[in-house]
């Protein structure tokens, strides 16, 4: 059984893919184990209580620094006794010292086709860019902000009148789709990192 934390700051809608995809048995072996917030009022939080979860708000602006924030987190993953970490829109940039701690453990979803478009805003970023498709990114996480070698990606066009709304929409379905998808891929040990590239093993 794979123990696995979530990491988020709002709504947490990839959170609650996981979490229905481990429900419904498509992720076997593995469960929740605790659900961490850096924001008190987060929704994401309250599902997870709701759903009768470990959730935790870590307030940051009681640690003197993001690494001392990030020490208390790791703190809480090693009494869950945490194989996996997901950050499902967690806002914070976390510090060298938890990427070490949790090195290959971690793992991220951002909407763009990474190396494209790293960082916030990158449904306005596409859109500014003039690009004719875009979409989601499920990653490793390393030292740099959306740098992690690549687990899965999905294709979204750009249509001519989209919004950022209309445009991340459908990219949010995509995401919803990928992510517990690599989670099941961690899970079942199918995932190995050569360089930059994840070779997914076959059965």
């Amino acid at each position: 059984m794979k123990n696995i934390a979530v990491l988020l700051s709002g709504r947490g809608s990839n959170f609650k893919a996981i979490y229905n995809a481990i429900e419904t048995k498509k992720i076997k072996n593995a469960q929740i184990s605790v659900v961490i917030s850096d924001k008190s009022d987060a929704p994401g939080l309250k599902f997870a209580k709701e759903k009768g979860l470990n959730a935790f708000f870590v307030n940051p602006k009681e640690f003197s620094s993001v690494e001392e924030f990030d020490k208390k987190i790791v703190e809480v993953l090693n009494s869950f006794k945490i194989d996996l970490v997901c950050l499902a829109g967690f806002m914070r940039i976390i510090t060298p010292y938890f990427v070490r701690t949790y090195k290959n453990r971690i793992i991220n979803i951002h909407p763009s086709l990474l190396p494209s478009f790293p960082g916030l805003n990158a449904q306005r970023q596409a859109l500014e860019y003039g690009v004719r498709f875009s979409g989601c990114t499920v990653h490793f996480v390393d030292e740099e902000v959306d740098h992690g070698p690549i687990i899965l990606q999905a294709v979204v066009p750009v249509l001519p009148n989209d919004t950022v709304e209309t445009l991340s929409e459908r990219i949010l379905k995509e995401e919803h789709r990928i992510y517990p998808e690599a989670v099941k891929l961690f899970v079942e040990d199918k995932l190995k990192i050569v360089g930059r590239k994840v070779i997914v093993k076959e059965d």
